[in-house]
């Protein structure tokens, strides 16, 4: 059995209790929260044990699952390392570049699996494209919320817009070349609502759009590259790929349209909704963690790919702040 400690109770950790208690092969050891209220409610709904000291914990497992505010993911995951342990880490990964960067350094020397929370990875919308050859040169991503005071400790950028960012430089795969943002503090002491533009050496695109203050809640990502228009719906999990065939290449999509190009080729415009599997992503994600530990496999989302979405993250912050001062000159 994989024993497992978990660090934080809050809404998310609480989350991650119910899927561990799911997941075979794990025994889970325990949980810390120093919030009363938290633990309370996780000994209530769980039945699971709290520990009223982290390192307590920490020596009983074999591996951590790091749920707590953002503020605490290094300090945990330090002590968990130091005492190799295994570790999966909510995103954004570390508060600061440099904690990632320590912590990278100390994942490499314990010799252990860190995995990082980015769980749109997992949504079943994204996973339906399977192997599909993905070449984006233009991405158009919104991810819009309606408005909730937890989670306002950090920007919309590293609450909502760092899942998009992962997942456009997982898809993209070249290096950013440029990047211009702006954004605005409307009910809380940071930036409530983003937009960014990634510019990237092989030519692809990205704009990026993040609110907590919609109305409605919206997680959309448009791809278009040649020949192929995909939308994946991460909220409603529904996925299109639409995409321009030759005549006689015979798609077999849901709708096939005939069409005669201006230059006289015969063309066909496939219009594809692929299965959705019926997975539940938190619990695939934790899934795939604890299978890396057990077969000694490569985690899906890397330390690395964590610190790669907070300096792309980090970067946006920046341009944003540089836009706010020029126009407030």
């Amino acid at each position: 059995m994989l024993k497992i400690g978990v660090f934080g109770a809050g809404h998310l950790g609480k989350i991650h209790i119910q899927q561990w208690k799911e997941i075979e092969g794990i025994e889970i050891v325990g949980f810390y929260d120093p919030n009363d209220e938290n633990a309370a409610s996780a000994i209530s709904q769980y039945g699971v044990k709290r520990f009223s000291e982290s390192n307590s914990l920490l020596q009983l497992c074999d591996a951590v699952d790091i749920v707590s505010n953002t503020t605490h993911h290094f300090e945990i995951a330090k002590a968990a390392l130091l005492l190799g342990k295994h570790i999966f880490v909510e995103k954004p990964f570390t508060n600061t570049l440099e904690e990632a960067q320590e912590l990278i350094k100390l994942i490499k020397e314990a010799n252990v699996k860190c995995q990082v929370g980015h769980v749109e990875r997992f949504n079943p919308a994204l996973l339906a494209l399977g192997d599909m050859n993905i070449q984006p040169m233009f991405i158009e991503t919104h991810r819009l919320s309606t408005f909730n005071p937890r989670g306002t400790d950090v920007s919309v950028i590293l609450d909502l817009m760092i899942h998009d960012i992962d997942i456009v430089l997982h898809l993209v795969k070249s290096p950013v070349k440029r990047i211009s943002a702006s954004g605005v503090a409307v009910l809380s002491e940071t930036p409530d609502i983003a937009n960014a533009r990634i510019e990237f050496d092989n030519g692809c695109v990205a704009n990026l759009t993040s609110s907590r203050i919609s109305l409605k809640r919206m997680r959309k990502m448009r791809l278009f590259q040649r020949d192929a228009y995909i939308s994946v719906d991460f909220l409603d999990k529904k996925t299109e790929v639409i995409k321009l065939s030759d005549e006689g290449e015979n798609p077999k999509g849901i709708m096939d349209v005939p069409l005669e190009m201006a230059n006289g080729d015969k063309k066909v415009l496939s219009v594809n909704m692929p299965e959705i599997p019926a997975i539940n992503a938190i619990n695939a994600e934790l899934s795939e963690f604890a299978r890396a530990i057990i077969n000694d496999l490569p985690v899906k989302v890397t330390a690395f790919d964590g610190y790669q979405a907070m300096e792309v993250a980090h970067l946006i912050l920046k341009k944003m702040s540089m836009h706010n001062q020029l126009h407030n000159e």
